[in-house]
């Protein structure tokens, strides 16, 4: 399964999040489950890094696992386009989720 972690800071700002394990929805290579969330992950990522210019903290390794930790600093307006870009990731994940909950759970974390 994978696992999704979203962390939120007190005011409800995402600040990192990470991906781990594997779907096994089916082989390697054939798995949509996996293909899905992987490229919604690193497409938003993506997307963060082009549009807004910021760089976070990105963390990877062929089994499976994906951390991304976001500057505190982060001037009022990129941070605003910042989470409306991780935020839509959360729902395209949240979509995974319901109709394949067996192979991805998203867990949202609240600090503070």
């Amino acid at each position: 399964m994978i696992i999704v972690e979203i962390n939120k800071d007190s005011k409800g700002k995402i600040v990192s999040f990470t991906m781990s394990g594997h779907a096994e929805f089916a082989e390697k290579g054939e798995d949509i489950v996996c293909a899905g969330a992987s490229a919604v992950a690193f497409g938003s990522l993506n997307a963060v890094m082009v549009l807004t210019g910021i760089t976070p903290c990105i963390e990877q390794s062929e089994s499976g696992y994906l951390s991304c930790s976001l500057p505190a600093d982060l001037p009022v307006e990129t941070s605003k386009q910042v989470q409306l870009l991780l935020e839509g990731m959360v729902i395209s994940l949240e979509t995974i989720e319901r109709d394949y909950k067996d192979y991805l759970k998203l867990i949202v974390k609240n600090r503070g």
